[in-house]
C-alpha cells in the first residue's frame, strides 16, 4: 500500500487545490469529500472514487473493509500520516478518511422521471452553501424526484455543501439549468409550477399536490426572479403568525414539501 508523509507530495496539493478553487475541480472533473458516511453514500449512488487516502490512528480496518464491499470498482488507497490528514481535513470530526471522486454531469436533459406525478424541487440562484445543502437535506428526507437548481451561483461540489449537505448531494438527482430552460421543461411535462412567493399567494395547504409539482423557492434576500412569477401555476404562501414576514429558505421549502408528501400518503 502506498504511504505518503510529504507536505511536498504532488497528490496533497492536488487535493488542496480541489478543495479550495471551483475552478480547478471543474478543469480536473473531481472533488474532494470527507467523511465514511459521505464516501459510503456517494459509493452506493454510484459515483466514481479514484482515490481514498486514509489515517490509520483514526480509521479500522474494518471500516475501510465496508468501502470495498459497496462497490466492484476498483479504486488506489492510500496511507497519509495524522500530520497530513489535519492539514488537507475540512473537519476535525471526519474519522480519518477523504476521498477524491468524479463528478457526475447535472445538465437538465440528464433529468430521469420515474413518476407520472414526480415531486420536484427548484431552487432559483440559491448561492449560500449552508442553504443549499439543507435544500439537499430535506429533498433527500422526503425522497423527492429530483432537485433543479435554476441559475446555480455556486458550484455543487463545494465541500461545503457537501459538508452541509450530509452526503445528500449524492442521494439526490439533482439537474441544473437556466430558469428559461426549466420553466420550458416543466411546462412541456405539464407539471404544476407553484412559487413560494409573498404576493398573488394563497396558503400552501390549500393546494392539491396530487398532480405532478414544482415547489419553487428563491433567494431569502430578493425571492424569485420575474419570469418565475409570470409562469407561477399559484403563488404560495406559508402564513405567519409573528412579527417577521418569511423563514429559512430550506424550513419554508420543508413545509410545502412535506404537505405535498402529507397528501399523497408519503408516496
Amino acid at each position: 500500500m502506498k504511504e505518503i508523509s510529504s507536505f511536498q507530495n504532488p497528490l496533497i496539493k492536488q487535493i488542496l487545490h480541489l478543495k479550495e478553487k471551483s475552478r480547478e475541480r471543474k478543469k480536473m472533473n473531481k472533488f474532494v469529500l470527507e467523511g465514511l458516511r459521505e464516501i459510503k453514500l456517494a459509493l452506493k449512488s454510484d459515483y466514481q472514487i479514484e482515490i481514498i487516502l486514509f489515517d490509520e490512528h483514526l480509521l479500522t480496518d474494518k471500516a475501510l473493509n465496508q468501502l470495498n464491499e459497496i462497490t466492484t470498482t476498483p479504486f488506489q488507497i492510500i496511507k497519509i500520516t495524522r500530520e497530513i490528514y489535519q492539514k488537507i481535513a475540512y473537519r476535525e470530526t471526519t474519522e480519518g478518511i477523504m476521498a477524491i471522486g468524479v463528478a457526475k454531469k447535472h445538465a437538465l436533459n440528464t433529468i430521469k422521471l420515474k413518476r407520472k406525478n414526480p415531486l420536484i424541487l427548484v431552487a432559483e440562484a440559491p448561492e449560500k452553501p449552508g442553504n443549499i445543502g439543507a435544500l439537499l437535506r430535506t429533498a433527500d428526507a422526503a425522497n423527492l424526484d429530483a432537485v433543479i437548481i435554476a441559475n446555480p451561483k455556486t458550484d455543487l461540489y463545494n465541500p461545503n455543501i457537501i459538508r452541509s449537505s450530509v452526503g445528500c448531494i449524492f442521494t439526490n438527482q439533482i439537474v441544473t439549468g437556466t430558469s428559461t430552460e426549466i420553466i420550458q421543461f416543466l411546462k412541456d411535462q405539464e407539471i404544476q409550477i407553484y412559487c413560494m412567493a409573498l404576493t398573488a399567494s394563497v396558503n400552501y395547504h390549500t393546494i392539491d399536490f396530487h398532480e405532478a409539482t414544482a415547489i419553487v423557492v428563491g433567494t431569502e434576500a430578493s425571492g424569485l426572479n420575474k419570469e418565475w412569477l409570470e409562469n407561477s401555476t399559484q403563488n404560495i404562501i406559508i402564513p405567519m403568525q409573528g412579527e417577521i414576514d418569511s423563514m429559512n429558505v430550506s424550513v419554508s421549502a420543508a413545509i410545502a414539501i412535506f404537505e405535498a408528501k402529507r397528501q399523497r400518503n408519503f408516496n
